[in-house]
């Protein structure tokens, strides 16, 4: 196990001045009905209330600056602090729906062959409506076996961690991580699940309103991902 213990989960968190939802996200995170559970909350110089509420939770606390933050290097050092052998990854402002999200995640890991997971991501009632349209035509109700379809979102997802022993998350690229980790990792013959009983709530969704400057970025990288596509 190399020092993972087994099935342990350890839940990865980035933040960045996330005080008006981490409390919601941790208290649901660690009533889950799991017997056991680590949470590290990986910051981003957060100037409000972000750490002191995460350390009245517990968790462990990883400071970056805000001149070196990268969302993948953000959660490859995360990662790299954890000890379980499976690793859920939550945005900060997203909330777990009941306390079985943990364990819907996880149960797809009896076969050595899946080598991640992600789950529905649902609106609140005033969510944008742009943002209620995303997530409800791009987060179905049927389960799926994803073994060329590289869509994977990791604000709400869980990894093995021998998988990201293999392949850690691309640090050359800002965002999108997600996706550029699943086609690498489905080319090397692993299978990701899309598990819709394993829901949170995200208030701004996947496109946070049509924010042009956000879309660009993420364009640019999925072009850069979509390169050597076959």
């Amino acid at each position: 196990m190399n020092g993972q213990k087994k099935n342990r989960i350890s839940v990865v968190i980035r933040s960045k001045n996330e005080e008006h939802w981490l409390n919601a996200c941790l208290f649901a995170v660690v009533n889950q009905d799991y017997p056991d559970i680590e949470v590290v909350l990986v910051d981003n110089d957060s100037t409000d209330r972000t750490v002191e509420i995460a350390v009245s939770y517990g968790c462990k606390i990883i400071n970056i600056p805000s001149g070196q933050f990268n969302y993948s290097s953000a959660l490859n050092m995360g990662i790299e602090a954890t000890s379980g052998e499976f690793i859920a990854i939550v945005s900060a402002h997203c909330v777990p729906s009941d306390d079985q999200w943990l364990a819907r995640l996880a149960m797809h890991f009896r076969s050595d062959k899946i080598a991640a997971s992600y789950g529905r991501q649902l609106p609140l009632s005033d969510s944008h409506p742009a943002d209620k349209r995303d997530l409800w035509t791009t987060f179905g109700q049927d389960r799926k076996i994803q073994k060329r379809d590289y869509f994977f979102h990791n604000a709400n997802s869980m990894i093995r961690h021998s998988a990201w022993k293999k392949l850690s998350f691309n640090e050359e690229i800002h965002g999108v991580e997600d996706r550029d980790w699943a086609k690498k990792i489905l080319r090397q013959g692993f299978s990701i699940v899309y598990e819709p009983t394993a829901r949170v709530f995200h208030h701004h969704g996947i496109h946070h309103s049509a924010n042009e400057e956000r879309a660009a970025r993420v364009v640019r990288v999925i072009e850069l991902i979509q390169q050597d596509l076959t």
